[in-house]
């Protein structure tokens, strides 16, 4: 295997990565960003109320985005093992 076919590999990976974590953690970062705006607001410094909302839509992002995700790393799998021929000849 030559290290570029390892590099495209090795990248392919991380992005794939990068985007299902995404799909979990920004729509958690936004709910976090208004709970902290509200409570600045509002002068409240209960950590509950920071805390619940973002698990809430973090479990939601997962009901929802579950099928998505788990299609695109089935995907990548089924291109990696295709591709095994190809890298080790």
């Amino acid at each position: 295997m030559s290290p570029e076919v390892f590099v495209d590999i090795l990248r392919d990976a991380l992005f794939l990565v990068i985007v299902l974590v995404s799909a979990v953690i920004i729509p958690s970062l936004i709910v976090g960003l208004i709970v902290a705006v509200f409570q600045a607001a509002t002068s409240i410094n209960e950590q509950t109320l920071s805390f619940l909302p973002r698990l809430v839509i973090t479990l939601l992002a997962l009901i929802f985005g579950g099928h998505w995700l788990v299609q695109k790393l089935m995907d990548y799998t089924f291109r990696l093992i295709a591709s095994i021929p190809s890298v080790i000849s």
